[in-house]
């Protein structure tokens, strides 16, 4: 195994970490930047909770790959049944003679959080909402949320209905990147249907009225009950380099702890972390030997560009060593990874990339051949060579 050492000023890829100083009150919490695929704070976050209303999202999620894959459309509308229309909780307030589009219980779940368009979704895409829930459940483990088991369509209290704060943010950020489109709905602020909801009319997320300096919010899911507490999924982008953060928080106390704690958890992720680009497309970061090749040595570079998010206060003291068994024999296709790239970020776990031949190295001829064992035998001989007898002081 050979070993370069190398000292970087850039950065690289995705690399799961954990709070850098800052305590949430929150139960559990989980925050994501979707941009560098980093963990920024993990706080009981593979714990399986009771979710409330954020469990929503996976109802969501259902509606929009119907949506995606052409079953309905958004002008697809769907009968209200009695068990929908007597459903207690927040409310878009349908009635059993209503037939809502998609369109609009998209907006009642967001915006209203209705537990009825949930119920109406369940029946209309599943026939009913214990059919829905098996879906949900065969659909959550085919997408890795390994921590989540679904009981009903709108996480109304049951003790078999939970989710772990990483599996909700992993379908936050699946709703975000496969349904841009459809995702822009979470940052609409208000929907009345019918006149019915005054009391329910406004989006209760905290964030989406703020206006925060340096960055927005534009999403997701509140939920509360008197078992989860209060809880948020949220994402927010920032105006200074497009990152963007996905949390997830529960168990807090109040409403207003609720706002005041996403608020604090968005201005770590973008205060406290620094977006460095370590090693630009096609920039070669170094050399690796080749046995009996054309060449002795081959550029190394990355496969596209590498970027890392690290802490503000280490910024200037990233490491990182070139690790491959070597020398490389000979050929050496173009492309073809021959060593790795080990960065270390003080506070940060080691994040590994791989290096790929810059250009292809054939075979060396018969000359090429000779001199290499010549040299060879030279090394070995040199190795051999006893060394001089130490002369006694005169």
């Amino acid at each position: 195994m050979m070993m370069k050492r190398l000292l970087l000023a850039l950065a690289m890829t995705a690399v799961p970490a954990l709070a850098h100083g800052f305590e949430t009150r929150a139960t559990a919490a989980w925050v994501y930047d979707i941009t560098t695929r980093t963990v920024l704070l993990d706080k009981n976050a593979n714990t399986p909770l009771p979710p409330a209303s954020m469990s929503k999202l996976m109802t969501l999620n259902m509606l929009f790959e119907a949506l995606h894959d052409g079953r309905v459309t958004m002008e697809t509308t769907f009968p209200v049944s009695t068990k929908a229309w007597q459903m207690g909780g927040s409310k878009m307030f349908v009635e059993p003679a209503d037939r809502p589009t998609v369109e609009e219980l998209i907006h009642g779940i967001i915006i209203n959080s209705g537990n009825d368009a949930c119920v109406v979704v369940a029946e209309g895409l599943a026939g009913s909402e214990e059919a829905f829930a098996r879906l949900m459940n065969e659909r959550a483990g085919q997408l890795g949320m390994t921590a989540s088991h679904f009981a009903n369509s709108s996480g109304w209290p049951h003790p078999e209905h939970r989710m772990s704060m990483h599996d909700l943010g992993l379908l936050a950020t699946r709703l975000i990147t496969e349904f841009p489109e459809l995702y822009k709905n979470f940052a609409l602020t208000e929907f009345n249907y019918k006149n019915r909801v005054p009391s329910n009319a406004n989006n209760r997320n905290p964030l989406l009225r703020l206006g925060a300096g340096d960055w927005t919010a534009d999403g997701l899911k509140t939920g509360h009950t008197q078992e989860a507490g209060f809880g948020l999924t949220g994402s927010a982008v920032s105006k200074t380099d497009g990152r963007r953060v996905v949390f997830v928080l529960t168990g807090l106390q109040s409403d207003a702890d609720r706002a005041t704690e996403s608020e604090a958890i968005v201005n770590y992720a973008f205060r406290q972390f620094v977006q460095k680009t370590v090693v630009r497309s096609g920039q070669r970061v170094g050399e690796a030997d080749v046995w009996l090749g054309q060449t002795e040595r081959v550029g190394l570079v990355t496969q596209s560009e590498v970027n890392l998010l690290v802490p503000a206060s280490v910024q200037d003291a990233i490491t990182a060593d070139i690790v491959y068994t070597g020398p490389v024999s000979a050929p050496v296709a173009q492309g073809q990874q021959v060593a790795e790239l080990i960065i270390r970020v003080p506070e940060m776990p080691e994040t590994r990339v791989p290096l790929l031949a810059e250009a292809a190295v054939a075979n060396g001829g018969f000359g090429t051949r000779l001199s290499t064992a010549a040299r060879v035998l030279a090394e070995r001989f040199i190795a051999a060579e006893p060394a001089p007898a130490e002369q006694p002081a005169s």
